[in-house]
Order: C-alpha cells, then sequence, then structure tokens
C-alpha cells in the first residue's frame, strides 16, 4: 500500500475576515491551510520546532494584528522561521511591511511580498478626506455641529478652495498617483518628488528634482513614503520650515516618516495652519498635543478600513503565496528583494 505524501502547508498568521471561500479555492490539492493560534511568542516558537504544530509549513500569510499575541517579525521570529528549513515566503496583508525584518529575511533566504495596488484607492480617497476637510475645516465644522455651537468657531478667512491650489506629493507611488487623479478633478496643481521620475505619470503632473523644491511650492504635502530606516523622519524641522507658512501636511504613510515633535512646534507658532493624520508614531496612541489644534483632522488609521479593499488585500497576498508554491515565486516581491 503506498501512503499519499503529505502537502506543504501554509499558515495563516492572522485571521481571515473576507476571503474564507478564496482561500479553500486558492489551495484545494496543493497545500494543507493551518491557523496561528499561538496565544504568545514562546508557544509560537515552540510550534515552530520539529514535531510542533506548525512543522511543515513552507509559507506564511501574515496580518499586522498577529502582532497582538506574537510580536512584530523580527529577528528572533525570523530566525526561527529560517532553523525550520522549509519556510520560505511569508505574504504579508499590506502595502506597508514594518513590522517584518525584511533585512533579516533576505539574509535568511526568505522572500517576503506586500499586496500593492489593493491599498490605493481606499489609502487615497482617505488623504483626499483629509486635504478636503483641512483646506475647508469641514471635520472641525461637524464637531461644531455636534456640540451645539453650529459654525461659531469656524472663519471663511482661514478656509479655503481646493481648485487652483498646489498638491504636493511625497512618493508617487501607487497611492499617490491615485490621489493626484482625485484632486486633479477640481483641478489642484499637482506636482511630486520621488526617487526617480514615474514614467506613467499624466503630464499634468510635475515632477520636481528636489524635495526642497517641492516643499517650497505645495500648499499642501501629502506624504507617501514608506517606513524605512532611510525615511525616519524623512519630514523634520528643516523640511517642514521650507515650507509656506499657512501651508497643510497629510500623512497617510506612516507615522514615524514625520518629526512628530517638529510638527507640533510648527502648529504651536501658526507655521502650519493644520495637519490632517490617520497614522501615528506609537499607534493606536496618539499625541494629546494634536488634538489641542481643533482645526487639524485626524482618523484612527481608517486608510484601509473598507470591505472592497480589505478582501482584495487578503486575496493578493493568499495568491502570493499560491504563485510561490506553483511557480516559485509570487508577483509582489518587496522592493529590497527586487535587487
Amino acid at each position: 500500500m503506498t501512503l499519499m505524501a503529505r502537502l506543504p502547508r501554509i499558515m495563516l498568521c492572522g485571521d481571515l475576515v473576507w476571503a474564507h471561500d478564496e482561500v479553500k479555492h486558492l489551495f484545494h490539492g496543493i497545500a494543507d491551510v493551518v491557523n496561528m493560534d499561538s496565544p504568545n511568542r514562546a508557544d509560537f516558537l515552540k510550534g515552530l520546532k520539529p514535531g510542533g504544530k506548525y512543522d511543515g509549513t513552507v509559507g506564511i500569510y501574515r496580518h499586522n494584528i498577529s502582532a497582538d499575541r506574537i510580536g512584530v517579525f523580527d529577528k528572533e521570529i525570523i530566525t526561527a522561521l529560517a532553523a525550520t528549513g522549509t519556510v520560505k515566503w511569508i505574504a504579508h496583508n499590506g502595502a506597508g511591511y514594518d513590522q517584518i525584518d525584511v533585512l533579516e529575511c533576505a539574509n535568511r533566504g526568505i522572500r517576503v511580498s506586500n499586496t500593492p495596488g489593493a491599498v490605493n484607492d481606499a489609502t487615497a480617497t482617505t488623504a483626499l478626506y483629509l486635504v478636503i476637510s483641512c483646506l475647508r475645516h469641514f471635520s472641525m465644522a461637524e464637531r461644531s455641529l455636534r456640540a451645539g455651537t453650529w459654525k461659531t468657531p469656524i472663519s471663511s478667512g482661514r478656509s479655503h478652495d481646493l481648485t487652483g491650489r498646489t498638491l504636493g506629493i511625497l512618493g508617487l507611488g501607487g497611492i499617490g498617483l491615485r490621489l493626484a487623479h482625485l484632486v486633479h478633478a477640481f483641478p489642484m496643481r499637482v506636482i511630486y518628488h520621488s526617487r526617480h521620475k514615474v514614467r506613467n505619470a499624466p503630464e499634468w503632473c510635475e515632477y520636481v528634482g528636489s524635495m526642497e523644491g517641492l516643499l517650497k511650492q505645495s500648499d499642501v504635502l501629502s506624504v507617501h513614503a514608506p517606513l524605512r530606516a532611510d525615511t525616519v523622519h524623512l519630514v523634520g524641522e528643516k523640511e517642514i520650515r521650507t515650507m509656506k507658512r499657512g501651508s497643510i501636511i497629510i500623512n497617510t504613510a506612516r507615522g514615524k516618516v514625520i518629526d512628530e515633535g517638529a510638527l507640533i512646534r510648527a502648529l504651536e507658532d501658526g507655521h502650519l495652519s493644520s495637519v490632517g493624520l490617520d497614522v501615528y508614531p506609537d499607534e493606536p496612541n496618539v499625541n494629546p498635543r494634536l488634538l489641542a489644534f481643533p482645526q487639524n483632522a485626524l482618523l484612527p488609521h481608517m486608510g484601509t478600513e473598507t470591505q472592497d479593499s480589505q478582501r482584495e488585500m487578503e486575496v493578493r497576498a493568499l495568491t502570493n503565496l499560491r504563485d510561490f508554491l506553483l511557480e516559485g515565486r509570487g508577483k509582489d516581491l518587496v522592493p529590497e528583494m527586487r535587487k
């Protein structure tokens, strides 16, 4: 009697919310799917050992929510994954992947993918809301209405139309480009700075060769840079003070890309008229000083909080794992691993 070969195992590290049917379809007959059910890091690391409950895992679907139980994928976890000798792919659900030590993964022969594109529309519309709300003070106006003060705190002298204003986009990736198309409808003038000129950018989207040049021209700066060691405080005191007095900063990327202390100082002395934030350096904690400025528009990291985007993100991450199993690699390798 011949025993059937054991299928490789895929671990779901973070529960699926929407793609339950899709995961069955994607891995039917090619992999067994196991849920990461460890209550803490010690149990997770134990499960990776030979004979453990995660033994035989070759690829991992990862969601940031798993950090609540086992922490981020730092050097300790990556070392344990590499020690299995089988784990070769981490499919992260999300565009940002700063919770994974990508360089350690590269050194250990583990590839990492993310979900670019799937988050573009939801995150760009979040940025658009923040742009509109800061220029028109709509967030403050709604709070005033709910407090029973009608529009008493609102001054038309401090509000502005979007039409004709200059939006500077720092990082014209998928999200930045989608935002550019959205604000072009008003139209706003759109300028951008990235490491390289973007070939598929429309002609009305003007490339600025230096970050300083971008900052000097922008009425509103929207930040779309990934968080890496070299982008921590990419927008700091010097950069903020290079902007026009009364300008606005929008951040839907990662909180640590902006120096929060410098941001608050600029609000205090009026150099910045307001900020629109969806991300913070120490989430879910928010610096109370930011709440002291009623003109600010502040959201609790709502960028991809839609059923449509979250389903697409789950399916895209899972598809990267499926492609790894069938073809040897997924299509969304993070940039650090494409070199």
